[in-house]
């Protein structure tokens, strides 16, 4: 790896032993990967994976400590995965003594260490930092040293930014040293699609189970996806862009997908069309019947398959707000076909605190809460972490969540059906 003089003085130890070792990983990181040199992070702020006190992670602590003791602080402020523990998201004594005394009891310390670190505040908590309530929101082309994999997809996608699948970690160290290894979608090589995805659906494919079809088959690779002008025309609207934050979470979650190319939609295939296109790459035609084929192979993993659901989840990731405006009509709607006031499943929405908020100034609040809905900043995933929440019979329309949980995947129009009318899982 070529390293201009101001890196080499750091690996030697101009800036400390500490900042000597951070250059060393990202050196090291970089050479396994290929890389020839080490490039600038431009973005304004980065976005920290690790947001979770888990005890087990005492390592990471000590790490964060060490980094704070000597200095070695990120010189960009950030903002960091939701938080694990909501009161207000429903559990029983047990389940809060395991998450408070056994699982997340350091979550408190952790969070003064982020602060000390550069966290951008209490509200920054979120998988989707880049809506505008959040304002981590990169310009394209912007070098990045994310490892959330949900806003690191959005972020390559649909923003245009830059920046590889790191693993967490990497991505506080990357934003310490000022440098990330340059290899993979940081080149422009490494951005060129190697599939060409046709979607011939009679209708729009539900976001998570289209991604989920094309994370699957594509797993790391970049596809560039046809055929869905007609459902989500050519400009980046609210309501395209929640769409194609669903999709991508989908395509990193049951797949490795770090960024993907729209027809006449994302940036770069705007800009580029099929120059984006690598020769002799492979074509996935997508049709109703392989979405149906899709979603009939998902594992159901609750030990009664056939038992009314305990919970529901909706926003992994989370909810923009024209979301939950949208959801707050829908089960309305759902409520008064059924004749009834309230949910009939204990539901959480989940988006980020300034989306919360946002929300909350407005008329759909109040209708939200009354429809017995509960919305929550919580991460989804980490409650199910707990082992005696995972092994609630839990609804999502996330397949994020059903891939990394016992959760079982419904599409959006199920879901409403399942928390207004009721009924078995079948």
């Amino acid at each position: 790896m070529r390293l201009t003089q101001e890196q080499r003085e750091i690996l030697k130890g101009s800036k400390g032993e500490t900042m000597a070792k951070v250059m060393k990983t990202l050196v090291m990181y970089g050479d396994t990967f290929g890389a020839d040199k080490l490039v600038p992070i431009t973005s304004e702020y980065n976005h920290l994976v690790t947001s979770f006190g888990l005890k087990m992670m005492t390592p990471v602590f000590d790490l964060m400590q060490r980094l704070i003791d000597d200095g070695a602080v990120s010189g960009q402020k950030f903002t960091v995965d939701p938080r694990p523990m909501d009161k207000a998201v429903p559990a029983n004594l047990l389940q809060k003594m395991i998450f408070k005394f056994f699982m997340y009891s350091k979550q408190g310390d952790y969070e003064e260490q982020l602060k000390k670190l550069g966290l951008l505040g209490d509200s920054a908590f979120t998988c989707a930092c880049y809506l505008d309530q959040v304002g981590n929101r990169p310009k394209q082309g912007d070098i990045l040293s994310w490892a959330e994999s949900s806003a690191e997809v959005y972020a390559n996608s649909v923003l245009g930014a830059r920046c590889n699948r790191n693993s967490g970690i990497m991505d506080i160290m990357g934003s310490i040293a000022g440098f990330v290894p340059y290899f993979g979608l940081l080149t422009d090589e490494g951005r060129k699609a190697k599939w060409i995805i046709k979607v011939q659906t009679t209708k729009q494919p539900e976001a998570q189970l289209l991604g989920s079809a094309i994370g699957m088959k594509v797993m790391e690779d970049v596809p560039y996806i046809t055929g869905m002008k007609k459902w989500l025309g050519t400009e980046l609207t609210d309501a395209v862009c929640a769409y194609l934050k669903d999709f991508g979470a989908a395509t990193a979650s049951n797949g490795a997908v770090g960024l993907y190319h729209m027809e006449e939609l994302t940036p770069e295939a705007k800009e580029q069309g099929a120059a984006l296109i690598q020769e002799n790459c492979k074509v996935y035609v997508i049709d109703d019947a392989e979405l149906e084929r899709v979603k009939k192979n998902y594992p159901i993993m609750w030990k009664r398959k056939n038992r009314k659901p305990e919970l529901c989840f909706v926003g992994c990731p989370h909810m923009s707000l024209q979301q939950l405006k949208n959801w707050t009509l829908r089960v309305e709607r759902g409520l008064q076909d059924a004749g009834r006031k309230k949910v009939c499943i204990p539901t959480v929405f989940t988006a980020a605190p300034g989306v919360i908020r946002a929300f909350s100034d407005t008329e759909y609040a109040q209708r939200l809460e009354a429809t017995g809905v509960i919305l929550s900043y919580i991460c989804p995933l980490m409650y199910m972490n707990n082992p005696l929440c995972g092994s609630m019979r839990v609804i999502t329309s996330s397949n994020k969540l059903r891939t990394y949980t016992s959760a079982r995947y419904y599409t959006e129009d199920e879901i409403l059906t399942k928390i207004t009318k009721g009924g078995k899982a079948k």
